[in-house]
């Protein structure tokens, strides 16, 4: 087998990995889940307006992924709740929830898209109160809304979840789909291990090449002449 195969097998065998840990192929969320879903917050407390906007969403699940765009304002210094220690900072105490969630969230293909610090008062906004102090910005890509489920329904999940609440002073999040961006990874590293095989199988090309060239100049041996 040629080099230039086993490369272009290799790569193909990278990407098809990738684009299937990347994609999500569970198809929309069914009733049964999405009831199994509610029930879980509903025994967490979560109010009556947050279960109706959550189920409507869960509804009209599409099966592929979305965005969720988050503003936050933090709080300093955090709340002094058990766990926090005299002294620490907001995003230190938020770090600690994140603890949990960066694992969860990476591990199902959920990732920043847009990530900021505020860098001034919100320039327009008007219709709600409380709307002009802001401290980050953030856009994070979920592979589906059964993922983004998953996460927030595992316990480990609530067991931290007040140490963002001790963080955070407000802070707004809804979701976005459809949606898109110019920077889809499945596309960059298509186009990226595209670029790496056509590099090597030219590679490959030019020493073959250089190889024949280098057969037919070289001279003959005096001897092979010789009857």
């Amino acid at each position: 087998m040629s080099l230039p195969t086993v490369v272009w097998s290799v790569l193909l065998v990278l990407y098809l990995a990738f684009f299937a840990w990347y994609t999500s192929f569970g198809g929309p969320l069914s009733d049964d889940e999405i009831a199994h879903y509610v029930g879980i917050l509903q025994e967490r407390g979560r109010s009556a307006d947050e279960i109706a906007g959550l189920r409507d969403f869960l509804a009209s699940d599409t099966g592929d992924d979305f965005a969720m765009v988050n503003v936050i304002e933090m709080r300093e210094p955090p709340l002094q709740i058990e766990g926090v220690s005299p002294g620490e900072s907001a995003q230190q105490v938020l770090d600690r929830y994140m603890t949990y969630m960066y694992p969860a969230l990476f591990s199902r293909a959920c990732h920043p898209v847009v990530f900021g610090q505020a860098a001034a008062v919100a320039l327009d906004a008007f219709g709600i109160e409380g709307a002009r102090q802001w401290s980050t910005g953030a856009v994070m890509r979920y592979r589906s809304r059964r993922d983004m489920m998953e996460i927030a329904t595992n316990p480990a999940f609530g067991d931290s979840h007040e140490f963002k609440i001790a963080s955070m002073k407000k802070t707004v999040a809804f979701p976005i789909d459809p949606w898109m961006h110019l920077g889809d990874p499945r596309l960059v590293l298509g186009l990226l291990l595209l670029v790496v095989g056509l590099l090597v199988h030219g590679f490959e090309g030019h020493r073959r090449a250089t190889r024949r060239a280098q057969g037919a100049t070289t001279p003959a041996s005096p001897l092979s002449s010789q009857p």
